[in-house]
């Protein structure tokens, strides 16, 4: 009957309080939201890019891949001719623009070159079909190609069935009319497919191959043909020997410390969502005093009213969890059909994935939801175990003003410093994680501490005014109690104030980098848009050419490329562009430029690239030297000892950069063409005056249709255009910050609302002392205005202290690349402010509503 009689009453509370278990039931409910929402976007994107792979690359056992530029087409023949190898496949892959009559706009589309006769084994649904009418052997036809749905789709041909308009491509300054035949059915983002014979008469790609995919005999194993190869006479160096499954991992590994930072930002709303749990259990744990005193007379033990609010707080998070978990997948939905699979990091740009529902992951965060609601009810319920019934029956509060254990607040924050220091974890900052989480903790438990010392450091602020004394003493001498009203909006500001300072920090480090490797005032390059040495578009010399005009003062030429270092890891890029003796004026060095030996080739690496491969400063990189010992189809690469000169910054390329001198990345690879062109306009001559000089000569130079598809770019619009992009990565944060300072708010509604309702009997008190009801009510505001006023600072030093973390750790382990820290005054102090006013209006609603009459009357049941 007791059991019954308990089930009953937890039933009634959260009943007859529906606002309150609302409200922290939608904490838990938008942190495993937002958590499972991430999880699922990443997840659904990851498994349509890993399905792309094999639809385009089949399921060969092995492939071959060139460290720098492509390989050589003989290399085919020998490995072809390998007993260990039953089928070998040759690919050319190639990024272009394409325009149709039916489309808005230029699409980015992937060309890819086959061997037709072998795609039926090595990758089906690359099999072409022909439309009815079409050339049997239209695939092996010159300048023709074979859209998948994606393509015709994004160029609006999904309808047709038969032969239609040319398709024209650009590559580069050149652009290419083909005709569509058929189509494949690959899914994943638009791609062409073509006769590899074709594709390499069409784009000047003779003798060149991007890769070579390797079915094995039976009984051959991977190492066994590597040996076997290697051990060829004349085989070349710097071919790699990638696995199948290498693309997915360079994707995953490039994505994951983004979407773990999201999902863990995500779950601030969770940590964040347990101390308002913990707030609206202690305001009915106030209220219900009696009601629990009375369970206690009638024989319910402290353990069983510990469960009953245990009991009370699993229900919480269950309603929550399972709210949440709908509304992540619903989130999920809507952004991967609005906004793609993107995450707005850039990872997955162009492709559409469906969503992939996991039960695992979802019991996963519904877990955490319900955990959440158990630590925050956690306090509330040794509360209620340790009531005392008949002081309780009495009516007499129960809040303890004890100040708590300050040196396990003190032992907390020295294990944070320590975890903090700690490397990385599988290259992820999984010690910083738990060095945040001690740090939040250990400035919790520092809290009623803090709030005795500061309120002590204030009272002679209030000798003289009786009422200001009043609420300083009171407040004062129940540190426990201010630290369970201020609890939650600590937790919150102080994440708040975090997340601000590294994202301004951030957003201002950018800034200043962007600054410094946007020297010129004008850019020139190819309007395609193309990446890596597609991007080379600009013959030797002609860089000089445009510094002899009249309106040009001065002219660099830049040059892009891209080193696969390590087959599972992303491609490292390669910047080759003049230095000049002062490194620190063409790269954001950090720390000096050392000198180069005799006999050495500087290079400069980007703090990713000194993270992920050992490139340390003062040393020789064979790594390095090793990309460059094959030859460039544009003349033979020379040998050289590359020596690390210094390291910089890189906002860009999160898997690393490599820059060295533009002349000795033409002396080792033969290769003196430029990717862009950077412009200083000579004295007294404008911009357009420039432009129309530039494109006058490249029409003479390069020719009509190559000047057509030049594109020119100010050094403003590229700034522009990058932090927009930075905002949008960062939009999720800004939202996440929203919700949590919004929770801690509402934290400080429901905490000031428990103290005062547990206190109306000291308003009665007053009252029959003399105190009108509006200076009750001023001694509650005041007491309200400390409180929060010590919250506010509490959580800007505790938020402070974590933002050095995320700065100076978090960030430089999970991205590779340092910041410089900067704190935005304005901003945190007008979410001090806000906190501190919410607070002192809080208080003084809550204490209109306990200093009535009935809270006079409440003095008559104690006698």
């Amino acid at each position: 009957m007791l059991i019954a009689l308990l089930r009953t009453f937890s039933w009634r509370a959260l009943r007859h309080h529906p606002w309150r278990s609302a409200a922290a039931a939608t904490a838990v409910m938008l942190g495993v939201a937002l958590g499972f929402a991430v999880h699922a976007i990443n997840a659904s994107a990851l498994d349509e890019f890993s399905q792309a792979v094999r639809a385009v690359g089949g399921q060969p056992d092995l492939e071959l891949r060139a460290t720098r530029g492509t390989l050589p087409e003989s290399l085919y023949g020998l490995v072809a001719a390998q007993p260990q190898v039953q089928l070998a496949s040759p690919w050319l892959e190639l990024p272009v623009r394409a325009r149709s009559d039916a489309a808005q706009a230029d699409v980015p589309l992937r060309v890819l070159g086959a061997d037709a006769l072998l795609l039926p084994a090595m990758a089906p649904a690359l099999a072409p079909r022909a439309f009815d009418g079409s050339d049997r052997l239209a695939m092996l036809a010159p300048a023709t190609v074979f859209l998948n749905p994606a393509a015709q789709q994004a160029l609006g041909l999904a309808s047709i069935d038969a032969p239609t308009a040319p398709l024209t491509l650009q590559a580069g300054l050149a652009t290419h009319s083909v005709r569509v035949a058929g189509t494949v059915a690959a899914g994943g983002p638009p791609l062409a497919l073509m006769d590899i014979g074709a594709a390499q008469d069409l784009f000047g790609r003779a003798g060149q191959l991007t890769r070579i995919e390797l079915r094995l005999r039976a009984g051959t194993t991977r190492a066994q043909l590597q040996q076997a190869l290697t051990a060829l006479p004349g085989w070349p160096p710097g071919v790699q020997f990638a696995a199948p499954q290498d693309a997915v991992q360079r994707v995953d590994s490039l994505s994951r410390a983004y979407r773990v930072n999201l999902t863990v930002l995500a779950l601030v709303a969770l940590f964040t969502g347990a101390f308002l749990v913990y707030s609206v259990l202690a305001l009915s744990v106030a209220q219900r005093a009696p009601q629990l005193a009375l369970l206690a007379v009638l024989g319910a033990t402290p353990r069983a009213r510990l469960a009953l609010v245990l009991l009370e707080s699993a229900a919480l998070g269950l309603v929550g969890s399972v709210a949440g978990i709908a509304l992540g997948t619903l989130l999920a939905a809507l952004a991967l059909a609005l906004l793609g699979g993107d995450l707005g990091g850039g990872y997955f740009t162009g492709a559409q994935p469906a969503l992939q529902w996991s039960a695992t992951a979802a019991m996963t965060y519904g877990l955490l939801g319900v955990a959440a609601a158990l630590i925050g009810g956690w306090w509330p319920a040794r509360q209620a175990q340790r009531l005392a019934p008949a002081q309780a029956l009495k009516g007499l509060g129960a809040q303890s003003g004890r100040g708590g254990r300050p040196w396990i607040g003190i032992f907390l924050i020295a294990s944070s410093a320590l975890l903090a220091s700690v490397p990385p974890i599988f290259d992820l900052p999984l010690a910083a994680y738990v060095a945040v989480g001690l740090l939040l903790i250990g400035g919790m438990a520092l809290l009623p501490s803090l709030v005795r010392a500061l309120l002590q450091a204030l009272q002679p602020l209030a000798t003289g005014n009786a009422l200001a004394l009043l609420a300083l003493e009171r407040a004062r001498r129940m540190p426990g109690s201010a630290a369970v009203a201020v609890g939650g909006v600590v937790a919150a500001l102080s994440l708040a104030v975090a997340l601000t300072v590294m994202v301004g920090s951030f957003r201002g480090s950018v800034g200043q980098w962007l600054d410094s490797v946007l020297p010129a005032p004008l850019y020139l390059r190819a309007a395609a848009g193309a990446s890596g040495d597609e991007a080379a578009v600009f013959p030797p010399g002609f860089a000089a050419t445009l510094a002899r005009l009249p309106g040009v003062a001065r002219v660099q030429a830049l040059r892009t490329s891209s080193l696969q270092l390590q087959p599972d890891r992303p491609p490292v890029g390669l910047l080759a562009r003049p230095l000049g003796p002062d490194v620190a004026q063409a790269l954001p060095l950090v720390g000096p430029a050392l000198p180069v030996p005799a006999g050495r080739v500087g290079v400069y690496v980007s703090e990713a690239v000194r993270d992920l491969y050992g490139a340390r400063p003062g040393a020789d990189w064979p790594l390095l030297s090793d990309a460059f010992r094959p030859s460039s189809q544009y003349g033979q690469a020379q040998e050289a000892i590359f020596y690390v000169a210094g390291v910089w910054r890189d906002y860009v390329r999160q898997h690393g950069a490599v820059a060295l001198d533009g002349q000795d990345f033409a002396r080792l690879t033969g290769d003196a063409r430029a990717s862009d062109l950077a412009l200083w306009p000579a004295p007294g001559a404008s911009a357009e005056e420039l432009q129309a000089q530039v494109l006058q000569q490249a029409r003479e130079s390069l020719g009509g249709e190559a000047a057509a598809a030049l594109a020119f770019t100010t050094a403003e619009t590229i700034r522009a255009r990058s932090m927009a992009l930075f905002d949008r990565s960062f939009a999720i944060t800004y939202w996440l910050q929203a919700v949590a300072i919004a929770i801690g708010l509402f934290g400080i509604a429901a905490s000031f609302s428990a103290q005062v309702l547990a206190r109306r009997k000291e308003f009665g008190l007053l009252a029959h002392l003399g105190l009108t009801r509006r200076q009750i009510l001023a001694v509650v505001a005041a007491e309200g205005t400390a409180w929060t006023a010590v919250g506010a600072l509490a959580g800007l030093l505790l938020g402070l202290a974590v933002a050095v973390v995320l700065v100076h750790v978090v960030n430089p382990q999970s991205f590779h690349w340092s910041m410089d820290l900067a704190l935005p005054w304005p901003r945190l102090a007008a979410l001090a402010a806000t906190v501190i006013a919410v607070g002192t209006l809080t208080a003084w609603l809550a204490g209109a509503k306990a200093a009535g009459q009935d809270a006079v009357l409440a003095v008559k049941e104690d006698w």
